[in-house]
């Protein structure tokens, strides 16, 4: 078995150390014995969605998302809707959750409008939505509680056909108002944590390679375990500490 890896933007969308999460799914695949490539797709470059299984978007700041907008209209946002309806598996982290939606609205009113892969949409806010925070996966998307960090003045709204990716325990979520946060859409899943999300969570991360892989395989066994201990330890220490705020 092997995954291909795309990696999207990654010399403009990677705050808060967001690569972190290309290295854990690597790792983690071939802890397992199981195959991995990981390609890079920028600004001019062509996108293959064909030949990728996963697509990694990380996190930037309003500029950096206005500076894309030329080469997604350019063609790469057509073939990422495509990709998203054909169940490609998707992990989009703050700014690049909010480009897969239809539009931003800043604060003052100005309004950029996205790839439209998912139906969401984003408002700003005059405040910032900041801290370490704590979730809730929904059970469609693994049920495990997931710590991370949130920084983010934009509020993000679901529409119908969007489902959470989960509850928020602690801290703002997509809006700091439904208690929702993320979202899950086909195979898609986006969220606002950083920091970054995967080495924290590494049960999250082995949900998304178990999608990926049955999407291309079909049913399959279990990924086997992997000594976590180290991992597990830091997730259980913030979560006490999330816990306790």
């Amino acid at each position: 078995m092997e995954l291909h890896i795309c990696h999207l933007y990654p010399d403009i969308l990677n705050l808060y150390g967001d690569r972190g999460n290309i290295i854990t799914m690597k790792r983690r695949l071939e802890a397992r014995g199981i195959g991995v490539t990981v390609e890079e797709c920028s600004i001019g470059q062509p996108l293959d969605i064909e030949k990728h299984d996963i697509f990694f978007i990380g996190g930037g700041q309003d500029f950096e998302q206005e500076v894309l907008l030329r080469d997604l209209s350019g063609g790469k946002g057509r073939d990422i809707r495509t990709a998203v309806e054909d169940d490609k598996v998707f992990l989009a982290i703050c700014g690049g959750y909010q480009m897969l939606g239809q539009y931003y609205k800043t604060w003052d009113g100005s309004q950029l409008d996205f790839i439209g892969a998912i139906d969401v949409h984003t408002v700003g806010a005059k405040e910032r939505m900041i801290g370490n925070y704590m979730f809730r996966t929904t059970p469609e998307s693994g049920g495990t509680t997931v710590v991370g960090f949130e920084n983010h003045s934009g509020k993000t709204y679901l529409g119908e056909s969007v489902a959470p990716l989960g509850m928020v325990l602690e801290g703002y979520g997509n809006n700091g108002e439904d208690q929702t946060e993320g979202a899950r859409y086909k195979n898609v899943f986006a969220t606002y944590s950083h920091g970054s999300l995967l080495p924290k969570n590494p049960a999250l991360c082995d949900f998304i390679l178990q999608t990926a892989l049955e999407r291309k395989y079909g049913a399959a066994e279990p990924l086997a375990p992997l000594d976590d201990t180290l991992e597990n330890n830091a997730h259980d220490y913030m979560q006490r500490r999330l816990s306790k705020a």
